[in-house]
């Protein structure tokens, strides 16, 4: 019986067969041809771009103190909180003063409180920026938020959308880097790239301090000593019968081969594919990971550094080490070329025991910083590195048990420093208690509108089509603080 002939399969060859088939295929050639020098002229996801106008900053160090720092202890001085210490507030606990001093620093005379006696030094180089408020008081949330400008959904983080914008000075560098982020509150989110392509999304790097880094098995790791005979690596991927035991790392030469042959693989889907962001990302990636073999070692060498430029950012004492190294690596970073550089400290989430708590995260922070911006200073770099410092929200004025802080993201305090921002200023304000800001209010969004005016990109400008629409980091919000401008 004759099977019908809807039922019979007929294959359509795509254009591609044609080409390959008829004329001997040198209508192929050609086209292969073609595809190729295309693909030669493409430029690179990270080479750099024209900004959208003349940027005051080049670079942004992120100095991401998570679990809220507690502003009114800090730099958001309240002389009716100690008026009014003890006394029953309007939300339920007393007011509780600040345990700590304020003083008027610098010849500007901003109100910097004494954990801060070095960063308090550099007062006349900062922007204090007192009315900060987001929209959730949860970490994870509030993380998110001020990260990406949506605690709702997966989007690009600002160092994404910042190197988006920008692309990198430094192609064997990533563009953008996060020194110790937190693995939770939003973990890898926090620094990702979410819909624009892979080649973004930031590069985490962990920075020990030198207690941790002379570990046992932390040497192990860096690839100092194997006491167990590890065995990760078989002969038929290094060519040497000798490492199927000793365990030793592809040569360069086979890691090159290694990387064309999937390359090749990834080149042959984008073929087909014609267009495919994840792929593209992944060459990207790749590539990119095989030139920082020799470029981050050398960035990340800290042994070429005088003895008084250690001292400045505090590494090799304590407790200073651990920050302090990732303050001379945020320098050496930006001077490399890197776009966008984070760095996390914390937990900075007191709700008890905040007198010990609270003096220990500033003792760990404060002469790095200060070291940061004094050596960015001596450099002629601060000028166009945007500095900018803070948390997710700040804490609450009141307290039940005198002892601890709630969380409070209807005002709080963040500053930034250099880049084009106006230095000893305060901007914006908090009732008199510190509750709630009131005055000059900069919401997250007005946040991140700001940093990418210092960069040189509109935030209505800098756009990537998703799901029907054009995307942007502060959605349908954000306002230039250009108060603070310098």
């Amino acid at each position: 019986m004759t099977p019908s002939f809807c039922k019979q399969r007929v294959n359509i060859g795509s254009r591609r067969d044609a080409l390959r088939s008829l004329s001997a295929g040198f209508g192929f050639l050609a086209f292969s041809g073609l595809a190729a020098a295309e693909q030669a002229s493409r430029p690179s996801a990270l080479s750099p771009k024209q900004p959208h106008r003349e940027p005051k900053a080049k670079r942004v160090i992120f100095l991401c103190m998570r679990g809220g720092p507690s502003h009114v202890d800090t730099f958001d001085y309240k002389p009716r909180l100690k008026t009014d210490h003890g006394r029953a507030s309007n939300y339920g606990s007393p007011w509780c003063s600040s345990p700590w001093k304020f003083r008027q620093r610098g010849d500007s005379g901003l109100w910097i409180s004494d954990l801060f006696p070095n960063v308090a030094n550099q007062a006349d180089e900062m922007c204090l920026l007192r009315g900060m408020h987001c929209d959730q008081p949860a970490h994870a949330q509030a993380m998110l938020q001020m990260h990406t400008g949506t605690f709702q959904f997966v989007r690009p983080s600002l160092g994404a959308w910042s190197l988006y914008g920008l692309g990198t000075e430094n192609q064997n560098l990533p563009g953008f880097i996060s020194i110790n982020p937190p693995s939770a509150t939003g973990g890898a989110q926090n620094y990702g790239s979410a819909f624009l392509p892979a080649a973004y999304q930031g590069t985490k790097f962990t920075i020990q301090d030198s207690s941790q880094r002379n570990r046992r098995i932390d040497r192990m790791r860096r690839g100092e000593t194997n006491p167990y005979g590890i065995n990760n690596l078989p002969s038929w991927l290094t060519d040497d019968p000798s490492t199927e035991s000793t365990g030793l790392n592809l040569s360069k030469e086979n890691q090159r081969k290694q990387l064309d042959f999937i390359g090749a693989l990834n080149r042959e889907k984008l073929d087909r594919d014609r267009h495919n962001p994840l792929v593209e990302g992944a060459i990207e990636n790749f590539e990119l990971a095989f030139r920082m073999q020799d470029a981050v070692p050398e960035v990340m060498d800290l042994s070429n550094e005088t003895q008084e430029m250690l001292s400045l950012y505090g590494i090799d004492e304590d407790p200073t080490d651990g920050f302090g190294r990732q303050c001379l690596l945020a320098r050496r970073f930006a001077e490399s070329g890197v776009r966008f550089i984070e760095l996390g400290h914390g937990s900075w989430d007191q709700h008890s025991n905040i007198q010990a708590a609270l003096s220990d995260n500033c003792s760990e922070t404060d002469k790095p910083i200060a070291g940061l911006i004094a050596d960015l200073k001596r450099r002629d770099m601060l000028k166009d590195t945007l500095l900018v410092w803070g948390g997710e929200f700040g804490r609450t004025p009141y307290s039940d048990s005198g002892t601890g802080r709630d969380h409070n993201h209807k005002g709080y305090t963040m500053w930034m420093a250099g880049g084009g921002v106006k230095g000893g200023f305060s901007y914006g304000s908090t009732d008199e208690h510190g509750y709630e800001a009131i005055e000059n209010k900069m919401h997250v969004h007005d946040w991140h509108a700001t940093i990418l005016y210092l960069l040189g990109l509109d935030h209505e400008r800098l756009t990537f089509r998703h799901a029907g629409r054009e995307m942007r980091l502060t959605d349908i919000a954000g306002s230039v603080a250009k108060d603070i401008l310098a």
